[in-house]
């Protein structure tokens, strides 16, 4: 298993650090709530609201990732190393990225999500070569 293999199940798991700071930083969330979580989540506010608006994000763009470095993984064309350098800079940026959502940082988050988006290209790029 390489190393961006193994950054392909950590962005898989990213979108649910993203929910349990909605529901479990805050009040109200329990076992009623856990009736529809769906429901629970609209009614949320804030920085809680934006937790939850990161994780959909983080649920969006990890197939992309994903398909991304098994591509690139396919292709052959990108020293191993590189990879993995591409793919742990994308899971930076998904950290940054939430970091982003909470603070309310609406225009830096757009460039990380930018950034995040060109290491994916980056990874068909380079696997081209």
């Amino acid at each position: 298993m390489t190393l961006a293999y193994w950054c392909v199940l950590i962005a898989i798991l990213l979108p649910y650090l993203s929910t349990a700071t909605a529901k479990f930083l805050g009040p109200g969330y329990g076992p009623r709530a856990n009736q529809d979580p769906r429901a629970f989540l609209s009614t949320l506010e804030g920085w809680r609201k934006r937790a939850n608006n990161a994780q959909l994000n983080g649920f969006e763009v990890t197939p992309a990732f994903a398909a991304a470095v098994i591509i690139a993984h396919q292709a052959g064309g990108a020293e191993q190393t590189l990879l993995d350098q591409l793919a742990v800079a994308f899971i930076f940026s998904r950290l940054l990225y939430f970091v982003c959502y909470l603070a309310d940082w609406g225009p830096v988050r757009s460039l990380v999500w930018f950034a995040g988006m060109g290491l994916i290209v980056a990874l068909f790029v380079v696997s081209a070569s």
